[in-house]
C-alpha cells in the first residue's frame, strides 16, 4: 500500500459548500418566481398604466379584457400571482395577490378593498396601501399594459 491511499479524503472547503448553497438557493428562488414580472421592483414603481389607449400592446400574457374588471372591484388572477383593480373608471392597477403578513393569496377585491382570508388584512384597491391589519406592509405593485380593452402583464 502507499501513503496516498491511506490519507483521508479531504473535505470540500468552506467556500464550496457555501458557493454552491448559494448557487442552489438562487436556482430555488427562480422556480418560484413569478411565470414573467420578477422584475417588478420590491416597494415601489408607477404599478400600472391608466387604461385607455396607452399604445403598447405588451410582451406579457393577457389577463383579462378591461370589461372582466369591475369598477371599485377587481379580480385575482392566482395563476399569474397578481390582482388587478379598477378604482375609478377606466383606471386599472395591479398588485401582488400574495399578502405581505403571512404570504397568503388574497382572496377578492369589493368595495374597493382586496382581502386576505387567512387573518382578515386588507388593502387599498387604488395604491395597495394597508387599510385594516394584521399586514403592516402594503402590497407590491406589479406593471400592467392596458391597450384597447385587453390588460396584459408588462
Amino acid at each position: 500500500m502507499t501513503s496516498e491511499s491511506l490519507q483521508p479524503e479531504r473535505a470540500p472547503g468552506r467556500r464550496a459548500v457555501v458557493a454552491a448553497g448559494a448557487a442552489g438557493l438562487a436556482a430555488a428562488l427562480a422556480a418560484c418566481g413569478s411565470d414573467d414580472s420578477s422584475s417588478s421592483p420590491a416597494g415601489g414603481g408607477s404599478g400600472s398604466q391608466g387604461g385607455g389607449s396607452g399604445g403598447q400592446s405588451g410582451g406579457g400574457a393577457v389577463l383579462a379584457r378591461t370589461a372582466d374588471i369591475p369598477e371599485g372591484g377587481g379580480k385575482v388572477f392566482a395563476q399569474h400571482g397578481v390582482v388587478v383593480t379598477q378604482p375609478a373608471k377606466g383606471q386599472f392597477k395591479a398588485f401582488s395577490s400574495k399578502c405581505t403578513h403571512q404570504g397568503c393569496a388574497v382572496s377578492g377585491v369589493a368595495d374597493g378593498v382586496i382581502s386576505c382570508p387567512c387573518h382578515h388584512s386588507e388593502f387599498s384597491a387604488a395604491d395597495g396601501s394597508v387599510r385594516k391589519g394584521p399586514a403592516t406592509q402594503p402590497l407590491p405593485a406589479e406593471n400592467i399594459s392596458v391597450a384597447g380593452d385587453e390588460i396584459r402583464l408588462a
